[in-house]
């Protein structure tokens, strides 16, 4: 279910999750024109997310830059950014830059390692007939993330809402809201039709500008006002 991968480290889980950036940043080849902050940014929030998800507390940032070194100080400006956001601020960041060959379109690699600290599910749940599903934020890419800004889920609710007893959370990607929804249940598959949203269950969600967040009907009052203006429950 989940884009994690797990070491056994003793009696600690460490979690790797990772994210990549392409064609995004100030290169004149790029498809999306936004300074390196907003890409390491963006880059780093997949990635805390999917750490938090999996029941994990960063430890630490690995940064792969393909933009030249001039875009370094950009990165790690918006991955702080990140940071901040978690109230995680002295998290190390680490990596490497391109710098004997330069790209006509800019690149970026990021890995947050983890300590796993709770039990949240990593495989499918069952679906159950109390079962509640939300999507906090809404699916955005390109432009669109920068000009709805507002509309973009903030990384402190992923950080809140994953301490939820009972509840699962799974950031939302490329392949949009209905493709991460079947992968959250071990015994139940949405076609399109079944599933009632405000907004397009197929399209991307891009740098996972919004999340799944599954929990008991009881929990339901707790995560609508916690979540906000963001939360948009989906109904079968």
């Amino acid at each position: 279910m989940r884009d994690v991968q797990l070491l056994k480290m003793g009696k600690e889980t460490l979690v790797v999750a990772s994210d990549n950036s392409g064609a995004i940043g100030l290169k004149k080849l790029d498809a999306v024109q936004v300074p390196y902050d907003i890409v390491g940014y963006y880059t780093f929030r997949v990635a805390a997310m999917e750490c938090y998800s999996a029941g994990a507390i960063p430890e630490a940032v690995i940064l792969q830059n393909f933009c030249g070194e001039e875009a370094w100080e950009g990165l790690v400006k918006g991955i702080t950014r990140g940071l901040l956001e978690l109230d995680v601020p002295d998290i190390p960041i680490n990596g490497s830059t391109e710098s004997n060959f330069a790209l006509v379109q800019s690149a970026v690699g990021l890995s947050v390692l983890g300590k796993r600290t709770s039990y949240a599910p990593l495989s499918a749940s069952p679906f159950l007939e109390d079962t509640k599903v939300a999507v906090i934020g809404l699916p955005l890419v390109g432009n669109e993330v920068i000009e709805q800004e507002a509309e973009v889920a903030p990384l402190r609710l992923v950080k809140e809402l994953s301490k939820l007893d009972d509840a699962v959370l799974l950031p939302v990607g490329s392949k949009g809201i209905l493709y991460k929804l079947n992968r959250l249940f071990s015994n139940r598959n949405f076609l399109k039709n079944e599933v009632t949203s405000v907004m397009n269950i197929e399209k991307t969600s891009g740098p996972s500008t919004c999340f799944l967040i599954a929990f008991p009907a009881h929990k339901g009052p707790m995560v609508k006002e916690l979540s906000g203006h963001y939360y948009h429950e989906l109904a079968f």
